[in-house]
């Protein structure tokens, strides 16, 4: 038990740490971009968001590949590998002479993005099944603290020179790559590994691989259709708050920390309250159901205020629901098949980047524009409550699952 604890100390600190490092970086990205187009504001913010699809796009391909690596060669190698990779990204961005440079080193980060879910992976094979959803939510509020504090110490870095975030970032990369080459154990045992195959380590072949575990299509389903759903805030929210109460750059960051806070309230503590009370099954309905709740919320608050207490009951909402997800589709393969499954959630994942952006800002640009019908400004969040729906309609009809033992 003390050497398990200590081991879910060092992957969350991991993934921390690694999120802090995406979160420094984040903010001065798109100033970076417009210092390489001279100052075209409109150029670079074209740019970034292409940028941001090809890092996605990258991760969607590259995901399962060191998935299925780490339940070959185990998950300790693939963890340091993500570190180095990341490093060496905000190294070319720190020293980038041109933007050919900096696309270069997304791409890498990209290609090497796989700390996330291969942390699921190693916690997977250190919790107990009933246990995990909980974990899961560890990492989450990981990741949730390293959103609010990354932004807030990049954006101060970055106002004394533009390129120390990156350099900063690095230094927590490769620090951190150290700390997990001298401390961070494996988890998966020698005998719960898996030949790797390339017909299984790509995006397609790895959803056909897990598809042959019956209760598995169906979670799948619902994460994709609630993570894209879920989308609809982080890619509107400055435009909607903008537009529908005229609120400044301070304002929208102070929502936004808001936002990560409930998400480390959520994950961090309410996971552990819930779903033991609940079930994974309940708490994603529950989960799921609040989340239409939310959105319709802010689709039709009339004064910015208002957003605040919705926000409080988000954490109720797809915040807790999706490490119950997340538990019950790793309870659901065996422990040697955990990476695949892992690297293809992150795929799942990577692709709603790529998608869900167009579409839903597409959504609002056309019902705030003369072409709509009427103005809408919250349309978006009406679409994102139809397809939370839909995921709560499926997820009402997945059946309560068996021990993963029994499925494998």
């Amino acid at each position: 038990m003390p050497m398990r604890r200590a081991s879910t100390v060092l992957i969350l600190a991991v993934v921390y740490i690694d999120m802090l490092g995406i979160g420094l970086a984040f903010p001065i990205l798109p100033r970076l971009i417009q210092h390489f187009v001279g100052g075209d504001f409109a150029r670079a913010s074209w740019i970034f968001g292409l940028i941001s699809s090809a890092y996605a796009l990258t991760q969607f391909f590259f995901a399962p590949i060191l998935g299925g690596i780490s339940d070959r060669y185990g998950r300790r190698p693939v963890i340091l590998l993500a570190l180095l990779g990341m490093g060496l990204n905000y190294l070319a961005m720190a020293f980038a002479p041109s933007l050919a440079w900096l696309v270069v080193g997304r791409l890498i980060a990209g290609g090497m993005g796989a700390t996330f879910s291969t942390a699921n992976a190693y916690l997977a094979d250190i919790t107990p099944p009933e246990k995990r959803a909980q974990s899961f939510g560890l990492i989450g509020a990981a990741f949730g603290f390293g959103f609010i504090t990354g932004p807030a110490l990049g954006g101060y870095l970055g106002d004394i020179d533009i390129r120390l975030p990156f350099l900063f970032a690095a230094g927590l990369s490769f620090a951190n790559l150290i700390g997990g080459y001298y401390f961070l154990p494996e988890s998966l045992a020698p005998e719960h590994r898996k030949a790797f195959r390339l017909a299984r380590a790509n995006p397609f072949g790895a959803l056909r691989e897990i598809g042959r575990f019956a209760a598995l299509p169906g979670l799948l389903l619902i994460f994709l259709l609630a993570t894209f759903a879920n989308r609809v805030a982080e890619t509107t929210w400055v435009l909607f708050t903008s537009y529908r109460f005229g609120w400044n750059g301070k304002e929208v960051g102070l929502s936004l920390a808001m936002v990560g806070v409930m998400f480390v309230v959520g994950q961090g503590g309410l996971v552990r309250i819930i779903v033991p009370a609940l079930g994974e099954r309940r708490a994603i309905l529950l989960g799921l159901a609040v989340s239409v709740v939310v959105v319709l919320s802010y689709c039709f608050a009339t004064k910015g205020w208002m957003v605040y207490p919705a926000m409080a009951l988000g954490v109720f909402g797809w915040t807790t629901a999706q490490p119950a997800v997340m538990s019950l589709m790793s309870r659901a393969v065996p422990p040697n098949e955990q990476g695949l499954l892992q690297g293809a959630v992150a795929s799942i994942n990577s692709l709603t980047t790529v998608l869900a952006p167009p579409f839903w800002t597409s959504l609002f640009a056309f019902f705030v524009s003369p072409l709509a019908p009427m103005i809408v400004p919250g349309a978006a969040f009406i679409g994102s409550a139809a397809v939370f729906t839909l995921a709560f309609l499926l997820a009402a009809r997945t059946p309560s699952l068996k021990p993963a033992a029994a499925i494998a």
